[in-house]
């Protein structure tokens, strides 16, 4: 068996090495993107002539409302542009189940945009580890059967899931994570789909993990969504959207305890077992999850499978609503699972806001970091 594994791990460090060098001497390489008629086309790039290159900057500045204050800012931005235009090429090739190439972040940097729309503080590795249950304590989630869990599930389907919302630029993905699941939680406990307030915890919420002082809720700065579960138990709960609206920006804090919306009775911190992640999901309704979003910013749509994408760099929180079983994964020539990610870039990224990456094995680290919680009746 470890031969066995040894021998595909040598594959896929082989395979990685000879996409990457095949993208990079192709001289003329194709990729998939979006036109702005929303038709999926294929576009060549030369190296001696950038003149369609151009084209597409122009109708991404058209298409995404862009506007830059000096022509030196908008050859800065094309540049950058070109850049993105490649790593979606080879993101494409690492990744071919989806379809990656030119998305409202064309213009960013992988620094601008990991500062902007990433924020979620990771905690020292034990706090999501089951080998290490006492450090879990009271939030280590309780073993549950998995013989009869459908095959197909998804809260959307079952009146559980607010519209996507969109962070802005502000790295506030932790409370967008966070706030989803109760949402979820509520509305199980109540009946009722209420939106609830993400820029309450960007203000107010400074709680830190409890095993690591490093890891605390910081606004736009970053967060983790167990120590928002700890805050809302500790304030008595979130108002809605309506009553604290979301401004993109930290702020001063202006809770007022009258207007809670939903409270939270307890949260979980649930296992690294696919399994069992199913299982809470069917049962307590949609989960925090973080993830590596290194595929993310090139994402257009289908079932993201990458071939190589780092476990332990979790940099985004996003909301699990569901699961599928008809995923394709070209390197396994077969039909495979998936999770169903909400996330909060708006639903003019991804598949309408959400995001598609294919079960087992872990990818980007979709469930090393797994939290639910409960909502007050």
């Amino acid at each position: 068996m470890e031969r066995r594994n040894l021998h595909l791990f040598l594959f896929l460090v082989l395979f990685y090495v000879t996409a990457v060098v095949s993208v990079y001497s192709q001289k003329q390489a194709l990729i998939k993107q979006v036109t702005e008629d929303g038709v999926v086309s294929d576009v060549e790039e030369n190296e001696e002539d950038d003149h369609l290159l151009k084209s597409e900057f122009t109708s991404f500045v058209s298409r995404y409302s862009k506007s830059y204050e000096t022509t030196e800012e908008h050859d800065h931005r094309y540049k950058i542009f070109r850049s993105n235009f490649r790593r979606a090429q080879r993101n494409q090739v690492l990744d071919p189940s989806a379809t990656h190439g030119i998305t409202k972040f064309s213009d960013l940097t992988t620094e601008e945009f990991e500062s902007q729309y990433l924020g979620l503080k990771k905690p020292k590795p034990s706090i999501f580890q089951k080998t290490n249950p006492a450090s879990i304590g009271t939030h280590e989630a309780a073993t549950l059967p998995t013989t009869d869990l459908p095959e197909d599930f998804d809260w959307r389907d079952l009146g559980a899931v607010t519209p996507v919302k969109d962070q802005g630029v502000c790295g506030s993905c932790w409370s967008f994570s966070a706030a989803a699941a109760l949402e979820g939680a509520n509305y199980l406990a109540t009946g009722k789909l209420i939106g609830l307030s993400e820029q309450q915890m960007v203000d107010c919420d400074h709680v830190c993990d409890p095993t690591d002082s490093r890891s605390c809720d910081a606004g736009c700065n970053g967060g983790l969504m167990t120590n928002a579960f700890s805050y809302l138990m500790q304030s008595g709960g979130l108002e809605s959207e309506k009553d604290y609206p979301y401004t993109g920006s930290d702020g001063t804090c202006k809770f007022d305890k009258s207007k809670i919306a939903a409270s939270v009775a307890n949260f979980s911190v649930i296992s690294s077992d696919e399994d069992q992640i199913a299982a809470n999901l069917v049962k307590y309704g949609p989960l925090a999850v973080g993830i590596n979003a290194a595929f993310m910013q090139t994402y257009i749509g289908g079932v993201s499978c990458p071939y190589i994408c780092f476990k332990n760099y979790l940099d985004h929180g996003v909301l699990l609503v569901g699961y599928g079983a008809s995923g394709y994964s070209q390197l396994r020539f077969k039909n495979k699972p998936y999770w169903i990610i909400k996330n909060s870039w708006g639903d003019s990224w991804g598949e309408d806001g959400y995001y598609k990456i294919c079960r087992g094995n872990n990818i980007c680290g979709v469930d090393s970091m797994v939290s639910s919680v409960a909502a007050t009746n």
